[in-house]
């Protein structure tokens, strides 16, 4: 699917399950026609549980409701949990779930990562926020720091178009909907990741704007282990006078993640890059702003994964007052709740670390894309059914993938 790049929008920035969530609820609860949604994440505690109502109800009034959830990150969802959906009349899908070996989830690679939301072609929701109690911020120190965007207008009818097409061929009887009307005044367009005709394009437009930046390039990405491209567009950016600020997860919720991202961080200071760690909670954010009036807000993290292997989607918005609104909250985010990590200019760069650093981000940028080659990993979208099966993986395999 191209970017179809839409004008007449109107787009509101939402910041964690706080702001989030109750919008999603009451959008439900006036939907008339459909409600399309996927999630990478959906747990059985209380959003979880106030989702379910939510989409019960949706079905029980004649609205055509499809949920897809993630094998690997929705993994423990009781049985009656789902067949309560499917009873009411809810389609519920599954992407990719697998058997657990020794306990252990073997489905890690080629996970649908995307958290997408359309209600009668005329709302969408975009962003990183999982419907998971995680993301509210009285959830504790492990509570995730995030953002999602609510679209009106020309873009929610995009999303809504992108969603009908994901669906299998015995779900497709989705209401037709009317070309939306123009909402506001903002252009934008989904740019979506798969692992067939659009392996790169949420990559290729962080490529674009970072290569064309005059000024300024903030990002904020919880996962930060970008491809060589990306990284010496950064570095470049930074060395040819563009103020260019990273901010990245100083209290991480997996140390892995931090590990990583410490890998590179003497080659982008040393290129001019200020790096800031988030430390309030675990960042589980996904944005960028870059110059004047370009801005992503989405579920794609700069890493191995999300640009290699996941299924993702971004919103592309070309907006000076959104950008505007999105970069002061990301200036507050690093005047109040950031450390900004000095330069280590003073220790010198030793040879074989130096080499042996090269070599772990190599591959750690190859290697899920090697391990999604094996036949292990072919995902299958699995259709739940109203009687409670005893496990989640014996839904009847449909014969077309989801990607």
């Amino acid at each position: 699917m191209s970017p179809n790049r839409t004008s007449g929008n109107r787009i509101r920035l939402l910041e964690n399950g706080d702001e989030y969530f109750p919008r999603v609820f009451a959008v439900i609860a006036a939907a008339q026609t459909s409600v399309l949604l996927e999630t990478f994440i959906l747990f059985d505690d209380r959003v979880g549980v106030a989702l379910r109502e939510a989409l019960i109800a949706a079905a029980s009034r004649g609205v055509h409701v499809a949920i897809t959830v993630d094998g690997y990150g929705s993994p423990d969802l009781p049985p009656e949990f789902v067949s309560g959906m499917v009873a009411a009349g809810v389609r519920f899908h599954i992407f990719a779930p697998r058997r657990r070996l020794l306990g252990v989830r073997t489905n890690l690679f080629r996970r649908l990562h995307r958290k997408l939301v359309a209600i009668d072609g005329r709302i969408a929701f975009i962003g990183g926020i999982n419907f998971s109690a995680q993301h509210l911020t009285d959830h504790g120190p492990q509570a995730k720091q995030d953002y999602a965007v609510e679209v009106e207008g020309p873009a929610a009818a995009e999303v809504h178009r992108f969603l009908v097409q994901t669906l299998p061929p015995g779900d497709v009887d989705v209401p037709s909907v009317p070309p939306a009307p123009p909402a506001g005044n903002m252009a934008a367009w989904l740019v979506t990741r798969d692992n067939d005709a659009h392996p790169t394009d949420i990559e290729w437009e962080y490529l674009q704007a970072i290569r064309a930046a005059r000024h300024q390039v903030v990002i904020a990405n919880a996962y930060f282990l970008p491809g060589y491209r990306l990284l010496h567009a950064i570095c470049e950016a930074a060395q040819r006078g563009v103020d260019v600020r990273l901010i990245l997860q100083g209290n991480p919720d997996m140390l892995w993640v931090k590990r990583m991202a410490d890998m590179l961080y003497a080659h982008l200071q040393d290129a001019g890059v200020r790096i800031f760690e988030y430390c309030e909670r675990p960042l589980h954010g996904k944005v960028a702003v870059i110059d004047r009036d370009w801005s992503t807000v989405g579920s794609s993290n700069l890493d191995p994964l999300s640009l290699s292997l996941n299924l993702e989607a971004n919103l592309v918005i070309r907006d000076a007052g959104f950008a505007r609104e999105l970069r002061a909250n990301l200036d507050t985010l690093m005047a109040n709740a950031c450390r900004e990590i000095p330069p280590d200019r003073e220790t010198p760069r030793a040879p074989l670390q130096l080499a042996a650093t090269t070599l772990m981000f190599h591959f750690l940028r190859r290697f899920p894309a090697w391990a999604g080659w094996l036949p292990a990993h072919t995902p299958k979208l699995v259709v739940a059914t109203a009687e409670p099966p005893r496990r989640p993986w014996r839904f009847p395999i449909l014969k077309r993938g989801a990607e």
